[in-house]
Order: C-alpha cells, then sequence, then structure tokens
C-alpha cells in the first residue's frame, strides 16, 4: 500500500504569466477584468483587479476559480436547477457562473482560474488566453 502519490504544483511563474496574458487579452476586448488563480486545494495564489473592472466581481471571480479547480471542469458545469441551492449552501463558495476553468496540464488539474467583470463568454476568452500562456489544456466552452 502507497501513501503518498506524486503531483505536480503551479509556480509563482505560472501564476504571473497566467495574470499578464489574462489581463492583456482583456485590454485586448476592452474589458477590464478581475482574475484570481487558486491551486488544487482552492488557495488563491494570485489575483488582479484590471483598473475599471467591477470591484464585486473579484468575489465572484475568485468563487469561480475555486469551483472550477474543486469540480474539475467548467464551473457552467454546475447544472442549472441547483445553481442557487449550492450558492446559498456554500455561502457563495460555490457558483454556476460562466467563466470558472480548471487548470490542467498532463491531465492533471493544478487549480483553476476565474474570471468576472465581463460577459460569460468574454470570461472564458480571457481565462482561456490565460492557459495557453503556460500550455495548459483548453477546455470546451460548452
Amino acid at each position: 500500500m502507497s501513501f503518498t502519490t506524486p503531483s505536480q504544483t503551479l509556480t509563482h511563474h505560472a501564476t504571473l504569466t497566467m495574470l499578464q496574458a489574462a489581463s492583456a487579452e482583456a485590454e485586448a476586448m476592452g474589458q477590464p477584468q478581475c482574475i484570481v488563480v487558486v491551486d488544487a486545494s482552492g488557495e488563491v495564489l494570485g489575483e488582479l483587479r484590471m483598473s475599471g473592472a467591477k470591484f464585486l466581481s473579484r468575489k465572484s471571480a475568485r468563487s469561480k476559480a475555486r469551483t472550477a479547480a474543486s469540480i474539475r471542469a467548467l464551473t457552467t458545469q454546475i447544472p442549472e436547477p441547483v445553481r442557487l441551492h449550492i450558492a446559498a449552501a456554500t455561502g457563495g463558495e460555490v457558483t454556476g457562473l460562466g467563466g470558472g476553468i480548471p487548470i490542467r496540464i498532463d491531465g492533471e488539474v493544478l487549480g483553476g482560474i476565474g474570471v468576472g467583470s465581463g460577459s460569460a463568454d468574454q470570461d472564458l476568452q480571457v481565462a482561456r488566453a490565460a492557459l495557453s500562456a503556460i500550455g495548459a489544456d483548453l477546455f470546451d466552452q460548452t
């Protein structure tokens, strides 16, 4: 019986690279964003509220990142009929709002990224730019 497993973790270099790529994408589309990167346990590794981004979107971006890391899927995979119940039961820590994507490299989920302040499509576009910057797997936007 084994009591340990090898695992990868995101470095601060990955976090900074993701934040930079995400903010560049948001600037290119003209939509300031709140961007949060968490590790596999949901701990915040880095975050950015761009000038002009909605300050309350920082909380939703964190919830999106933590949800994506926890469920290892897009936040929109939480079924619509239970979204409000789950959000209420977790004090807003779990969300079905679009804009949260797990960070997966070589098949292993290393964390999550959450983006908020734009439309769900804009949030996903910014998150995907961050994933691309570190060579992470890109998830389907559905």
